[in-house]
């Protein structure tokens, strides 16, 4: 009896040993995000696909290259995304505005896989076509 509960001991600590050696991910280290930069231009986003991969720590790089506001709405991606602390004020309901000629930078980790729409929310402009998805893979 003594044999069979040590042996059930032994593999309840095997079993258990991966767990323990695995500890909660840390803050990421944003000086390690990998750089993506869209431009913001008169009804169109350049690219107007991004594609990330998911979990990863990334700068977003925002440039307004026109002559008027835009935003970068996206608001299940930023619903679902970790947005760094310090950048949190720069995404508004989902979306980050920019006057002309601004340029904006916010740090977040992807969230899980999907595609998620992407589009400029001022009157009209994505009907003249300032739409564009973010793919996390």
């Amino acid at each position: 009896m003594i044999v069979r509960d040590g042996i059930a001991i032994g593999v309840l600590m095997l079993a258990a040993a991966p767990a323990a050696a695995q500890s909660p991910p840390g803050p990421p280290d944003w000086s390690h995000a990998e750089v993506v930069s869209v431009e913001l231009s008169n009804f169109k986003f350049t690219p107007d696909k991004i594609t990330l991969k998911a979990g990863q720590a990334y700068d977003l790089r925002l440039q307004n290259r026109a002559s008027g506001g835009h935003d970068f709405a996206a608001q299940e991606f930023f619903a679902a995304a970790k947005v760094m602390d310090a950048d949190r004020a720069k995404v508004s309901g989902g979306k980050i505005a920019l006057d002309a000629g601004q340029s904006v930078d916010v740090h977040f980790v992807t969230p899980h896989a999907g595609t998620y729409k992407l589009r400029c929310t001022h009157f009209m402009h994505s009907s003249f076509g300032m739409t564009g998805e973010i793919v996390v893979q």
